[in-house]
């Protein structure tokens, strides 16, 4: 792969190659991508969308709206000074190009900002919840009328692509498409694969998948516009990674790493005392032992060891992206940053205390069924509708349940696996808190 074709500043709808940056005074060709998404709809729902502790009402504790703006912070600090890096060993990028340093920031930035907008409700077990409606639940009967990767899609179903498909809007003919950059788009597609097939391999890139079969087409021309490396051979599709998705997904691993557990000891999840114990093999080069027994407060200490903690992470992760540089352009870094990082034994150890103590904590745990019983309800309530329109079998509950929908998704859909995604689609964007009342405005044992 070849940094200059990485970094296309082409957008959707753009006709030919926009392979120059053309700066203005005020703004960064990239930067656009970030202000696009911070003004989203999709974005701002992140407000009331669940980060650990679903429905909480606690002011410190993180919605995906506070974490993807600290992914981003992270995400343009890695992005900066590996830019820099790059820009010094290949000075062509600049001269020739246009390029600079900050463009890398902006475009991790950017990635880093979207890189949950996809995400349903409920954290990670609202994406479970909607694959398992259709897996065990009543979408089970749509099975035998959809082909096999569009019955996985919904299955497994995956908020990377749903992100996808928030991004580049009119692919799925609701959204109308944010026109980010071609490189943004990039950097974003952590998982540039569909759905099937599915094949043991331990790549990190292979994890899950990272686009829809309506999205296929365009992928496939975002891929090709970034000379992205193929994978996959006849009908299937699949690349080698961006190489600067593996720094998004470096600041995202950072970020929860961190965070996480940071908010699991303000929740009282998790004793000061570990705290001190797991963070400071992570600072203790940094540290200044003066200032820290200067704090008075547990929230203060912790927010001190927390940011030492991150600047640590960050430069590894630009350590471990130029020293195997040459191999992620090749396609031959099957790895996160962070399997190669110093500290990986130090993130493993929080990551598995975090899941002990926070992710799998009663409070946690209770909400996340709540969370399951209402997408379950929601799904089948809509889905049922809207097909029955379709059908021209729709009861006058059903013309009531459809009024709900948005303006935007008063559409036909005269494929079944469009419909399905599509109702899938509007549950996904929900927020938290609107999922919940929707749910009661549904549902027949409310008075």
């Amino acid at each position: 792969m070849k940094w200059e074709q990485l970094l296309s500043l082409k957008r959707q709808g753009d006709k030919g190659k926009r392979l120059r940056i053309e700066q203005d005074d005020t703004r960064l060709g990239f930067e656009v991508d970030y202000d696009r998404i911070i003004f989203s709809a999709a974005f701002r729902s992140l407000q009331d969308k669940t980060q650990v502790i679903p429905l909480s009402k606690t002011d410190f504790v993180h919605t995906r709206l506070t974490h993807s703006l600290e992914v981003s912070v992270v995400g343009r600090s890695i992005g900066r000074l590996v830019g820099k890096k790059i820009i010094e060993k290949y000075p062509y990028l600049k001269e020739a190009h246009g390029f600079h340093m900050n463009d890398f920031g902006a475009i991790v930035a950017a990635a880093c900002l979207a890189h949950d907008i996809g995400n349903p409700p409920f954290g990670h077990s609202g994406e479970k919840a909607i694959g398992e409606y259709f897996k065990t639940g009543n979408g089970q009967q749509y099975k035998d009328q959809l082909t096999e990767k569009e019955w996985q899609d919904l299955i497994d179903f995956e908020g990377n692509a749903n992100g996808f498909s928030v991004l580049t809007g009119n692919r799925a003919g609701i959204e109308g498409g944010l026109r980010i950059s071609y490189a943004t788009l990039g950097a974003f597609m952590k998982y540039p694969k569909e759905s099937l097939p599915k094949k043991p391999t331990n790549a990190i890139a292979d994890k899950k998948y990272g686009f829809f079969q309506q999205d296929k087409p365009f992928f496939k021309e975002v891929a090709e516009e970034l000379g992205l490396i193929p994978n996959k051979s006849g009908e299937d599709i699949g690349y080698e990674r961006h190489p600067l998705a593996y720094l998004v997904e470096a600041a995202d691993d950072i970020c929860y790493t961190i965070i996480d557990f940071e908010d699991g000891i303000n929740l009282g999840l998790v004793e000061e005392d570990f705290a001190l114990e797991y963070l400071i093999k992570l600072v203790k080069d940094s540290i200044d032992s003066s200032k820290y027994n200067s704090l008075t407060t547990k929230e203060d200490r912790i927010s001190y060891l927390r940011a030492l903690a991150i600047g640590s992470l960050i430069n590894d992760a630009v350590r471990v992206f130029i020293e195997n540089e040459e191999a992620i352009l090749q396609g031959k870094f099957p790895y996160a940053l962070t399997d190669k990082s110093k500290y990986k034994a130090q993130m493993d150890d929080i990551i598995k205390l975090s899941v002990k103590k926070i992710y799998q904590s009663q409070e946690v745990i209770q909400k996340e069924i709540t969370g399951y019983h209402i997408i379950n309800n929601l799904l089948d309530k809509f889905i049922t509708a809207f097909n029955n329109k379709h059908e021209g079998k729709m009861s006058n509950y059903d013309q009531l349940l459809l009024k709900l929908l948005p303006e935007k998704y008063q559409v036909e859909k005269a494929n079944l696996y469009e419909r399905l995604l599509h109702i899938s689609h509007f549950i996904s964007l929900l927020t938290d808190g609107n999922a919940v009342l929707l749910n009661k405005i549904i549902s027949s044992n409310n008075s």
